[in-house]
């Protein structure tokens, strides 16, 4: 692990000349600019508010609205970030054929770069928060380590994703399918303690309620978005019963990841 951080580091100017061309490339052509960023997690919380008048989806003590809108923006970031991701060495493959460098930086680049937009929506938050009369809690010191725990969950996508981009082009046409259905198993339209309630004190699933209900937070983003609306919204640590099966998957699922990255790595010229 040191060896591949101090191998990342000799190349970090060519991180952030990659991080400023995808930033530049996204947005110079578009005429909304940066503001192109916001409108998916917005429209999406708008879109979710007017379902949630029909088929009402109880909230607890948060107005629905910032609450969809709190778990929009750890789920937009990992989603953006990790289609990106897996894009990128397929879309940088005439810079591969010319010279070495590790591969990794172009995933590790692309979801650095979704950083930029999670900012944007932190501020919209922000909006949100005031016109709500939702002063943040100290407990919000808790926000950089729930996104470095996001980027490693993408990280974890991204690397063997990318892999298997290059030998199979479809795999970058299948992931934002794949992406959108993980989303309705994520506590993205619906909080986390509705799941709770149905599984762990209705009982919904009857003798394997307990069991469907560890399944769920294997979902690394399960506790990552309930989390990330506790600290920033209730006042009310991470709960770390909620966070430790994600936990747990991705640091075993992260070196394996990794491994296969670097495997497949040393034939990308020659496919690409």
């Amino acid at each position: 692990m040191i060896t591949v951080v101090k191998e990342l580091w000799t190349f970090r100017q060519l991180m952030a000349t990659l991080a400023w061309k995808n930033i530049t490339v996204r947005y110079k052509q578009a005429y909304l600019g940066i503001g192109i960023a916001v409108l998916k997690p917005v429209l999406l919380m708008v879109i979710f508010t007017l379902v949630r008048s029909f088929v009402g989806i109880d909230s607890g003590r948060v107005p629905y609205p910032i609450l969809t809108f709190a778990a929009l923006m750890p789920w937009v970031f990992f989603q953006e970030a990790t289609s990106e991701s897996v894009n990128s060495v397929v879309a940088n493959a005439a810079l591969i054929r010319k010279i070495y460098f590790p591969r990794e930086v172009f995933p590790l680049t692309a979801v650095v770069t979704k950083l930029v937009e999670l900012g944007i929506n932190f501020v919209i938050l922000a909006g949100l928060m005031l016109w709500y009369r939702m002063p943040p809690s100290p407990l919000a010191v808790w926000v950089p380590a729930i996104f470095a725990y996001t980027i490693l969950v993408s990280l974890t996508v991204s690397l063997v994703g990318a892999a298997m981009n290059v030998y199979y082009r479809d795999v970058g046409q299948l992931l934002p399918v794949g992406l959108n259905l993980l989303m309705y198993a994520s506590p993205v339209i619906y909080p986390l303690s509705l799941v709770e309630k149905k599984l762990l004190m209705e009982r919904a699933a009857g003798a394997w309620s307990e069991i469907a209900y560890r399944l769920y937070t294997i979902n690394p983003l399960a506790g990552i978005i309930d989390a990330f609306q506790r600290v920033m919204l209730k006042g009310e640590p991470p709960d770390f019963a909620v966070l430790w099966p994600g936990v747990a998957a991705t640091c075993v699922l992260l070196p394996v990841s990794y491994r296969i990255f670097k495997k497949a790595e040393a034939y990308f010229a020659d496919v690409v």
